[in-house]
């Protein structure tokens, strides 16, 4: 296999609380998307922003069959492209910030993030997902998909020996404050997994007063490279774009064969 993967982050503003903004504003910047694209990737919590009091996250989250991941199912198959990102959940009760990989074909793959940010209280109104990301195959490419503050813990994003993914993308509403250690991180995962990686950030600032720094997404080659991020040039600059050469990420991990030395071990959930 040696199709190239082109990828699409969207970082945008999101709008507080408002799913049906959110939705339109995804439509507007799909409008705008360059031609050929395969997937898009969308920020944590992209239809109503980190939302963490109890009362509004029960009035906000819906179950996988509801309005938000029908929309997504719609314009996935639309567009004939792949979209991720995360939503507010609820199952049997329960709240989570869910992942979500929605394939033209109808596919559906969900995570619900296991690390929950308790500086914030998600841990306190967010169940923690109880299984490990999976990883989805589309178009000849393993992409597994993680939420924010799981990037801080790399036994769980770690690839093991048979190279299981290529792409591993990180979705996420990371402030400003802490920035620093969100462009470090990511180049670490993709530098110690010897992957692709993608990290998608909201920008702009919520009702609570958190800032989200503008051009703070990227794409990252195996190399830890950063090789597509915000351009200021362009018309539409928060959209990031980049193309994923599989032959050059097969080359290099043949010539550069660290994950034949990893440690095995196993993750006790």
């Amino acid at each position: 296999m040696d199709r190239n993967l082109n990828i699409a982050a969207i970082e945008d503003n999101i709008i507080w609380a408002d799913k049906k903004a959110n939705i339109t504003q995804l439509r507007k910047n799909i409008d705008f998307l360059p031609s050929g694209i395969d997937l898009v990737i969308l920020p944590e919590m992209f239809s109503t922003g980190f939302i963490v009091d109890k009362d509004s996250a029960n009035n906000l989250a819906e179950r996988n069959t509801e309005d938000t991941i029908k929309e997504l199912q719609n314009l996935s198959n639309e567009h004939r492209f792949a979209i991720a990102g995360s939503f507010l959940a609820r199952t049997a009760g329960k709240l989570y910030n869910r992942a979500f990989f929605i394939e033209p074909s109808g596919d559906e793959t969900f995570y619900d993030k296991h690390h929950l940010f308790r500086m914030a209280g998600e841990c306190d109104i967010f169940s923690a997902g109880a299984v490990q990301s999976p990883v989805v195959r589309f178009r000849g490419w393993n992409i597994k998909l993680l939420v924010c503050y799981d990037l801080r813990f790399p036994v769980w994003c770690r690839n093991t020996k048979d190279n299981n993914f290529d792409l591993l993308i990180f979705v996420a509403n990371w402030p400003k404050a802490r920035i620093n250690a969100w462009t470090t991180l990511l180049s670490a995962r993709a530098i110690e997994n010897e992957s692709y990686v993608c990290g998608v950030n909201r920008c702009g600032v919520d009702p609570n007063g958190i800032e989200y720094a503008d051009g703070t997404s990227a794409i990252i080659d195996y190399k830890g490279k950063i090789i597509g991020c915000r351009n200021t040039e362009s018309k539409h600059p928060q959209i990031i774009n980049a193309v994923l050469d599989y032959k050059k990420l097969q080359s290099f991990r043949e010539k550069f064969p660290a994950w034949k030395d990893a440690d095995d071990f196993d993750i006790v959930i």
